[in-house]
């Protein structure tokens, strides 16, 4: 048995140690059960749980919930729907999320793969600032994707004003 202070009190019958631990206003909890003899702690069990709750929910909000956002163009897009698009993935970069840019393909544009590939090199050139590619353009059926990660001093800003 473990007392209510973390000194080793050493081998007590079982009703003997409830005892003591109502005598202290505490409970008695079983540390490890399968040890031969079983080792119980007198602590306060209420106590214990809510400093666990505690601290689960301190490494929660620490942690980064990692998120895969996507942005779709299409092989003959407007400078105009490029710039808006781009904004919108720039945002999303900011807010720490990596992003999955891609291009659909329709038909005979199957045959023009390579606008694809200079569509997506264009977004990266301009997001090169804030962003680095995660993997490179790679076609994949109709779609050419990329993924765009954000850059580790866009990471640190964004857990700073968590």
């Amino acid at each position: 048995m473990i007392g209510p202070d973390g000194e080793q009190v050493g081998i007590v019958p079982t009703n003997e140690a409830l005892a003591r631990a109502e005598e202290s206003e505490l409970d008695l909890v079983e540390v490890a059960p399968n040890s031969r003899p079983p080792v119980c702690r007198i602590m306060d069990y209420g106590k214990y749980k809510y400093e666990q709750a505690k601290k689960e929910k301190t490494a929660k909000k620490r942690q980064h919930a990692f998120q895969l956002k996507e942005m779709r163009y299409r092989p003959k897009i407007d400078q105009h729907d490029f710039d808006f698009k781009t904004k919108h993935v720039r945002s999303f970069l900011e807010s720490g999320s990596k992003v999955k840019a891609f291009v659909m393909f329709r038909g005979r544009e199957m045959a023009y793969t390579e606008q694809g590939r200079k569509l997506l090199e264009r977004v990266a050139e301009e997001l090169n600032d804030i962003a680095t590619i995660e993997s490179a353009p790679k076609l994949d059926g109709r779609h050419m994707h990329m993924v765009l990660a954000p850059r580790p001093e866009i990471m640190k800003s964004v857990k700073q004003n968590d």
